[in-house]
């Protein structure tokens, strides 16, 4: 079965088209209740280690060691990921979702990409 995955911002309205909801932040969002969120799933091992997170927000203009800092973490985590995929197995829909200001943040793109590959 071909899948789409998609991100949105996890403020965004949540809609039918959404499908299956994956929070893809180590962090819950900033003033969202769960009920508004309307996640899910929410594996925090998946996401970007705090000490990631915080080099790339110092460091944002190194998108490109960010993406193979964060794919190692993926790899080194491969529980989670299996976690998600056998999850996600019969879903033909899933949205990553992300507090990120960015429509289109680095790590829900990398993570998108990894479960396609997986998938």
């Amino acid at each position: 079965m071909k899948k789409m995955i998609q991100i949105k911002r996890v403020y965004e309205k949540p809609t039918k088209t959404d499908g299956y909801r994956i929070l893809a932040d180590r962090l819950w969002p900033r003033g969202i209740s769960k009920e508004h969120a309307r996640v899910n799933l929410w594996i925090k091992e998946i996401t970007p280690s705090n000490n990631l997170r915080k080099w790339y927000h110092d460091n944002l203009e190194k998108r490109e060691q960010f993406q193979k800092k964060y794919l190692i973490e993926i790899e080194e985590n491969c529980d989670s990921l299996n976690e998600i995929k056998k999850i996600i197995h019969d879903q033909k829909i899933i949205t990553l979702l992300s507090a990120s200001k960015d429509t289109k943040p680095i790590h829900a793109i990398v993570l998108q990409q990894k479960l396609k590959d997986k998938s």
